[in-house]
């Protein structure tokens, strides 16, 4: 099983999930998943919309923001409307390959609602992510 860590309460972050992760995830009150991984960008990863599948079907809103490099102002907009609209009892799961991409993109959309730059960068490095170098 794919370790979530947590960035702030009620977010997770991930590298790479699966079906098996999905309903992990589920199990521990996850209620929306964001995932930021590209289709194609890796042999045999799943496709986005197969993860979509299994998270409708277990009950999960998806979200689909993918960054292929350094996050764009459209998936911006998309991981910041997730995280704005979350109710204090939702958990909100972010993956992308590494979670590294999916942690920049959750750092970038909290710091765009004025939130410390140094508060989010040690949150990431507390959740094993190092934002030291991204322009916040």
């Amino acid at each position: 099983m794919t370790e979530f860590r947590t960035l702030a309460p009620g977010v997770l972050v991930s590298a790479q999930i699966n079906a098996d992760d999905i309903a992990a995830a589920a199990a521990i009150g996850v209620t929306h998943v964001v995932n930021n991984r590209p289709d194609g960008e890796e042999y045999g990863q799943p496709d986005a919309a197969d993860i979509e599948t299994v998270a409708r079907a277990a009950g999960l809103a998806y979200h689909h923001a993918p960054i292929p490099g350094f996050p764009d102002a459209e998936a911006l907009q998309t991981v910041g409307a997730v995280l704005d609209a979350a109710k204090p009892d939702d958990i909100i799961l972010m993956h992308c390959k590494s979670g590294m991409r999916s942690t920049a993109a959750w750092a970038m959309a909290r710091r765009a609602r004025g939130i410390d730059a140094d508060e989010l960068r040690a949150a990431a490095a507390a959740a094993g992510y190092d934002l030291s170098r991204l322009p916040l």
